[in-house]
């Protein structure tokens, strides 16, 4: 008796906590059609009321986290290129922070990396538009435009009191994911800048290797992710198979049972166990992230720079039936120790900063990557 008195307690309580979240809903959805009808009887200005509404839906996905997002069926058509190794543009991967548009990283060999953006600005102003209060999208929209106009940008940069001015010119942008070369007096560094994880980025970088590998100097290698703001992550997994001949590299964690994943390396050492060292910054996010860490817990590399932007989230695309779209995260990265990647990053085994404002990445200003050739040769 005493049982089934219980279980009709337990059940009456849910139904009516159910009850109750359901009432409190519809309560607040009233308040926001009361809000938006003072709004359009009262305001100052005429409002259009659908962008309005746009920017509501927009409101509710950005309180989530600084990655998901409202598009419009517009913005979607051309996000849908991001991923594909070609889009307009001025080269430069960005997020919010604070409700400020913030560089995550420019993309080497582009308008904004050579115009001399870097990793961690603000982005204050686009030509004339205040971009505080806009939405990661609208900032997007607002940097594309037709190939060959120039556009202005205001950035905020740290330890810099006055905001910085840039006039980039606009081009379409083409990820060449891989470049290599080998390195030092005596040769003997195998040197792989990995700019971004897109499509064909295994299969470029597989290529390098085997190439090094055929060349009997070759005694390490150093790799470059230094501004490469992730990409894909079944790449990410490929690439780092290449150094690891067992154990975790990543699992993912979420909500749904089909986001909750551990993915593993395969045997097969690419480079037969030779030392590695892996450069990071803080431009270096996402999948670039995934394959810094894997390395570093499993003590297969030595990692050196700066920590990394700490971007350790699965964002999937869903597509809304008025032919726009969300971006809205589902699952969360966790390295092989456990770790989460988010606002977190990766740490360096060894600190280098970048010094001098002439820095240039692989150039005889680049403190880092000749800290990293002395260490093999000392």
């Amino acid at each position: 008796m005493k049982n089934i008195l219980f279980l009709f307690t337990l059940i009456f309580y849910f139904l009516t906590s159910s009850v109750f979240a359901k009432n409190e809903l519809y309560e607040k959805i009233d308040l926001f059609g009361e809000v938006l009808e003072n709004i359009k009887k009262e305001y100052v200005d005429e409002i259009d009321q659908a962008e309005i509404m746009d920017s509501a839906i927009n409101g509710v996905l950005q309180s989530l986290d600084p990655y998901s997002a409202y598009m419009s069926p517009d913005l979607f058509k051309e996000m849908q290129t991001d991923t594909r190794g070609e889009f307009g543009g001025l080269g430069i991967e960005i997020g919010m922070e604070a409700g400020v548009v913030k560089v995550i990283s420019p993309i080497d060999d582009t308008p904004a990396e050579k115009a001399g953006i870097k990793a961690g600005d603000y982005i204050v102003k686009i030509g004339e538009e205040q971009v505080q209060g806009k939405s990661l999208m609208e900032a997007v929209k607002l940097m594309r435009g037709p190939v060959g106009t120039s556009i202005n940008l205001t950035i905020r940069r740290k330890n810099v009191k006055k905001p910085l001015e840039f006039t980039i010119t606009r081009k379409i942008i083409e990820v060449q994911s891989v470049k290599s070369e080998v390195l030092s007096k005596e040769k003997n560094i195998g040197y792989i800048r990995l700019k971004s994880f897109n499509e064909n980025s295994d299969n470029q970088f597989l290529k390098s290797i085997k190439k090094f590998e055929k060349n009997s100097k070759i005694k390490s290698y150093v790799i470059d992710l230094r501004n490469n703001p992730g990409g894909l992550l079944t790449q990410a997994i490929n690439i780092t198979d290449f150094f690891l001949d067992d154990g975790e590299i990543v699992s993912t964690k979420g909500r749904k049972v089909s986001e909750t994943r551990k993915f593993f390396a395969k045997k097969g050492d690419e480079i037969n166990g030779k030392p590695v060292i892996v450069l990071i910054n803080n431009g270096s996010a996402s999948a670039a992230e995934i394959f810094a860490g894997a390395l570093k817990d499993h003590k297969r590399a030595i990692i050196l720079g700066e920590n990394s932007y700490g971007k350790g989230s699965v964002q999937s695309i869903i597509p809304l039936g008025n032919g726009g779209g969300m971006r809205l995260t589902i699952s969360k990265y966790y390295l092989p120790s456990g770790k989460s990647i988010s606002e977190i990053g990766v740490t360096p085994d060894i600190l280098v900063e970048e010094i001098g404002d002439d820095f240039k990445i692989n150039s005889d200003k680049d403190n880092q990557l000749i800290y990293a050739i002395k260490l093999f040769n000392s």
